[in-house]
């Protein structure tokens, strides 16, 4: 008998660290061989990664790496490893924004409308994506709150956010667009005058409401009643979000210029279609620019002179810069493809690649964790057949947080990689069957 409890209570502690505990001593995992550009430094090749419980816990030189011991090991001779790749700029997972019954809805969650499930985002995965800052439509002079997420395998939204919560929590920044977007038959603004002085106002009023709430001191008397449309702007105002401003013609970049010197928030300037003509104001302002690449004409009149010289032209000027998709006006899938076309049009290489990955890690406040390969970062990699520009080259594998996301080799994801639009909506699964 007590043979058997013994036995029973064996098969016990085996369950037991089977699951929960498992995860939290996973083995190490060790990628050799390959070339890594970690953008934190130079090039290694014949390099070694290091990865454990979802972290990055060594990278370098295969001579000056030490394996750990019963470490799983890759070959990954022939290879190129890089970070996951960072777009500031899509609209993937089938949300909404605002409505027409206002032109500003900066109480408008994204992430209240996100299908956390969404075939979409298998698009950035077999783009080498592993972090989105996702909008709410950009029809609006305010379209909204965005979220910034991270490609895991979820279910819920809560687990693909980097903040823990979901519902009160500053999960993203703020969107904003000038230009003809906003500019329609009343309650938007007929003009671009307007449109400066509507979001102006709504600063202004959010200013006051501000003052109020200082004043009361944290007594619940004292507080002035919530207003949940100007709370994200105090949020911005105390340097707590970020406002991720659409802008194209020179003119336009230089009045979201104007508001944010007026009220000194943090801002990204988004597509900047005209940035080879505003690259010196831009740089001067500190204020960063995530840019679009296109390789076909067409689009919006207002951004009828976009260059792919937008790149080139800011990395001369000194203006941090990143890429984005905006997708889907540019499919995620080629999303490196958007930046070698800035190489081609003069950008630096080396600018270039940290356009896809560490730029756009800081304009999202999230270099602490992505955007390169360091020590102590999350395990966020893709892994190339080629040089990141080459036309040869594809994704081959992208993981995040130490867990394979995406593998060309598996049928199930090559279809979402090379098919067309209908991989992403169920068609190919009925025509299958």
């Amino acid at each position: 008998m007590n043979t058997k409890k013994q036995l029973l209570a064996a098969l016990g502690l085996i369950m037991l660290l089977g699951s929960g505990t498992a995860v939290a001593q996973e083995q190490p995992h060790v990628f050799k061989g390959a070339k890594i550009i970690p953008i934190a430094g130079q090039p290694i090749d014949n390099g070694v990664l290091v990865v454990q419980n979802g972290k990055i816990t060594a990278v370098g030189p295969a001579d000056k790496v030490k394996i750990p011991k019963n470490a799983v090991e890759f070959n990954m001779a022939g290879k190129v490893l890089m970070p996951g790749l960072v777009d500031t700029h899509s609209h993937l997972g089938e949300g909404s924004g605002g409505d027409a019954s206002a032109a500003m809805h900066p109480d408008v969650r994204i992430i209240d409308a996100i299908n956390p499930m969404s075939d979409t985002f298998k698009r950035a995965l077999a783009g080498g994506i592993t972090t989105l800052n996702v909008m709410p439509g950009s029809g609006h002079l305010m379209s909204g709150q965005t979220v910034y997420l991270k490609m895991r395998d979820g279910k819920t939204i809560g687990d693909l956010t980097f903040c823990e919560d979901v519902t009160n929590g500053i999960c993203g920044g703020m969107k904003m667009a000038n230009g003809t977007n906003p500019m329609k038959a009343a309650p938007f603004p007929g003009t671009r005058a307007k449109s400066a002085a509507m979001a102006r106002q709504l600063f202004l009023d959010a200013q006051a409401y501000n003052k109020k709430i200082k004043a009361a001191k944290g007594k619940a008397d004292k507080m002035p009643e919530r207003k949940p449309n100007l709370e994200p702007l105090v949020e911005i105002l105390d340097g707590k979000r970020i406002v991720h401003f659409h802008t194209h013609r020179y003119d336009d970049i230089l009045t979201a210029l104007r508001l944010q010197k007026e009220f000194g928030f943090k801002m990204v300037l988004h597509h900047v279609s005209e940035a080879w003509k505003a690259a010196d104001e831009i740089a001067k302002s500190g204020v960063p620019a995530s840019i679009i690449t296109l390789d076909s004409p067409g689009g919006k009149s207002e951004a009828v002179e976009i260059s792919n010289t937008n790149g080139a032209a800011l990395e001369k000027a000194g203006a941090l810069t990143a890429f984005h998709t905006d997708d889907g006006i540019t499919d995620s899938r080629l999303f490196i493809r958007g930046a070698a076309l800035g190489v081609r049009a003069g950008m630096s290489r080396e600018k270039a690649l940290e356009a896809l990955t560490i730029a756009g890690a800081k304009m999202l406040e999230l270099d602490n964790r992505v955007g390169s390969l360091e020590e102590g970062k999350d395990a966020d990699f893709i892994v190339l057949n080629g040089e990141p520009f080459s036309v040869y080259t594809n994704v081959e594998q992208t993981w995040v947080e130490g867990k394979k996301r995406f593998d060309l080799s598996n049928p199930e994801d090559k279809k979402y990689a090379t098919g067309g639009y209908h991989a992403y909506d169920g068609m190919l699964h009925y025509h299958a069957h």
